[in-house]
């Protein structure tokens, strides 16, 4: 347990099951608080020493578990989908790239363009880690082959911003490639931060369905019959879109199951609490974020058919407009038009998630748990979308969850 005598903070988010894992809390105090994987598979910060009140106050405002504030200033803003200059979709004109990303390879070529421009000297990126295969590593990327390594999504957690300070201390420009809590938390320490501000000038995000445990990589290999003794490399996604689940054994034999399956029946059961109570999971933070754009069936319903990848792509900002724009004209990105109103439908997931958030917050606080402080992203008026059974039976269920006691990370996330 964090006491309130080491961070009043930290404890408020550990009372109310709130931490993201984005590491955010270590860049502000890295001599303090580490990183590490607790019992239910999930990293969260462990501190060695007491905060100084100036420390604590900054991580109140950096924390993504405590709270998000978003401000229009005078874009587009849609209830559901945040602010923004302009959506489209696209895919990265590389092949190779295109292959290798979950959906149309638009984050890597960009990450690509960025780096071959000289925009940025290096991007900062999640990729897979040499052990387990299906666990998370940092990687600065500096070159095609890196990015073409760590594309594709890895459903595991992540701290990208853990070693943010030694990154700064380098002197060199980065971009950084973050889940929207990662890049909340990127944005609020570049607000606080002058030369973290100028040592990331660039955000980047896609749309988030959750953080699921460190388990729910072992479910998979379990699932794929393979011992994690003899798995050499795995993929989560990615080689094709939506890509399939796939472990290569040291005997060079593979195995796979679909994306439906891997994440509808394992990985989805395995998410963190806190994102079940995520107002932002879209990148409402990010200069610009990518998702997947579904074609969807006669119901309406994405179709995860494999097919050639195409990227959702939201520019937030007038910088992210301007870097897609510029690899556009460089070649790197071709893009479509896209209407935001077809995002509802291909989106399932973050439209439920987003109409329902107020019902659960109001059941977490109803049984005085700590819940996080959202500005400006439309609690009230993406409620009033739902009908008010589905807001009753959230509120009931997340009430139900936390009298019960069965308040753990692991278990509310297979429960919810």
């Amino acid at each position: 347990m964090i006491s309130p005598a080491l961070s009043r903070s930290l404890s408020r988010v550990e009372s109310g099951n709130l931490c993201a894992g984005c590491g955010g809390c270590a860049v502000i105090a890295p001599d303090k608080i580490s990183m590490h994987e607790d019992s239910d598979g999930f990293l969260r910060p462990r501190i060695s020493r007491p905060l100084e009140a100036t420390e604590d106050t900054l991580v109140h405002a950096v924390c993504p578990g405590l709270g998000q504030t978003v401000s229009a200033g005078g874009r587009k803003d849609d209830i559901l989908w945040g602010p923004y200059i302009s959506v489209q979709s696209g895919w990265s004109t590389d092949p190779e790239i295109r292959f290798a990303g979950s959906s149309g390879g638009v984050l890597s070529a960009l990450a690509n363009y960025l780096i071959r421009s000289g925009r940025v000297d290096a991007v900062l990126e999640t990729c897979a880690a040499s052990a387990p295969v299906t666990a998370n590593a940092e990687a600065v990327v500096t070159d095609r082959l890196g990015v073409l390594a760590a594309a594709g999504s890895r459903y595991a957690p992540s701290a990208p911003l853990a070693h943010l300070r030694d990154h700064v201390a380098t002197g060199r420009r980065f971009a950084i490639v973050g889940k929207p809590c990662d890049a909340a938390a990127m944005r609020a320490l570049a607000d606080n931060d002058p030369e973290i501000a100028r040592s990331v000038p660039v955000i980047l995000s896609f749309f988030c369905a959750g953080v699921p445990s460190g388990h729910g990589g072992a479910a998979l290999l379990r699932a794929l019959d393979t011992r994690p003794a003899d798995a050499k490399a795995f993929r989560y996604r990615g080689n094709g879109w939506p890509g399939r689940a796939t472990v290569i054994r040291r005997d060079g034999t593979e195995r796979s199951m679909t994306y439906q399956d891997s994440w509808g029946s394992i990985l989805s059961r395995e998410v963190q609490h806190r994102c079940r109570i995520c107002a932002d999971g879209t990148g409402c933070a990010a200069d610009l974020v990518c998702g997947d754009a579904w074609e969807c069936d006669e119901a309406g319903y994405p179709v995860f058919e494999e097919a050639d990848g195409i990227s959702l792509i939201v520019a937030r900002t007038e910088l992210g407009a301007t870097l897609l724009n510029e690899a556009v004209r460089d070649g790197a990105i071709a893009i479509s038009p896209f209407r935001v109103s077809r995002l509802a439908s291909i989106q399932p997931g973050q439209r439920e998630r987003r109409r329902a958030l107020l019902a659960r917050l109001l059941g977490q606080r109803l049984c005085l748990r700590p819940i996080p402080c959202y500005r400006g992203l439309h609690l009230f008026a993406a409620a009033r979308q739902n009908a008010f059974s589905r807001n009753l039976r959230n509120f009931l269920g997340m009430t139900r969850r936390q009298l019960s006691g069965r308040a753990s990370a692991a278990t509310q996330a297979n429960n919810d």
